[in-house]
């Protein structure tokens, strides 16, 4: 299957059901890294659902996406973006080896994820399984995620993320951040992870910023009823958070602004 791209706005809902396996073209060469695989935009009232498989076969792209050792990491497409929804369902599917991101959320208003799957072996490099930024009122419900990072990981701007019986693992578990690295102003309020598994992760619940980071703020951060099994950090706050040696660790972030990017 080929990239593709719905956008909007649509006079009346819309919902896409996919009831088979769609698999993405192999080899990362053959796809373009700044178009995701599927794209949906500025649509109110979208539905995906229909028991179908989004297949990345990302193997052949992992190996290129170490960040410690490529400079181009991350220059390959996200499996599933939606940017800009409005009162919108994605449910009952599953999305399978994406290449980067499992599913990429951006602008999204009032936008529920439940009863979807999303799996990538442990040895998979940059393979979030819900990325979600400058949104308000997600939820993500009923959802089984397993992959080689982050299972959700939650980006600046983010208002009210609601997180309720997912299981993570394997991966690094559910992050906040990392956030502060450019001077993107920086908010998280709001995110309520409840009654939900952690099974063969790095870590369970995670906060983390980079040094220098610019002023920011995150409240109003809420985990209830998490059950943990054979996780190495249960719980982490890591306000030096600098991967690959990307940063100065010894410079006072409290105090520094960062350059210009």
């Amino acid at each position: 299957m080929a990239q593709v791209k719905l956008q909007g706005p649509c006079k009346a809902p819309l919902e896409l059901q996919v009831q088979a396996t769609l698999k993405a073209n192999a080899d990362p060469k053959q796809l373009k890294y700044d178009i995701e695989w599927l794209t949906v935009n500025y649509i109110d009232r979208f539905t995906l659902s229909g028991g179908g498989i989004f297949d990345g076969q990302g193997k052949a792209a992992w190996s290129q996406n170490n960040c410690k050792d490529s400079k181009s990491c991350g220059n390959l497409p996200n499996n599933l973006s939606f940017n800009f929804l409005t009162n919108s369902t994605i449910q009952d599917i599953t999305s399978q080896d994406s290449k980067l991101f499992h599913v990429n959320v951006n602008g999204c208003r009032n936008l529920t994820f439940i009863r979807v799957n999303i799996t990538a072996p442990p040895e998979s490099i940059n393979t979030d399984g819900i990325h979600v930024a400058r949104s308000s009122n997600v939820n993500i419900t009923d959802c089984v995620i397993g992959t080689g990072d982050d299972c959700i990981s939650i980006g600046d701007e983010l208002e009210r993320l609601h997180i309720t019986r997912v299981t993570c693992g394997p991966g690094h578990g559910i992050s906040v951040g990392s956030l502060g690295k450019t001077l993107v102003k920086s908010f998280v309020v709001g995110v309520y992870v409840k009654n939900c598994t952690f099974i063969n992760t790095d870590n369970g619940v995670r906060v983390k910023t980079w040094p220098t980071s610019h002023q920011g703020v995150v409240t109003d951060l809420h985990y209830e009823d998490i059950i943990v099994q054979n996780v190495t950090n249960p719980i982490v706050i890591d306000q030096v958070y600098c991967p690959y040696n990307q940063c100065n660790k010894d410079v006072d972030h409290a105090t520094t602004t960062p350059p210009q990017r």
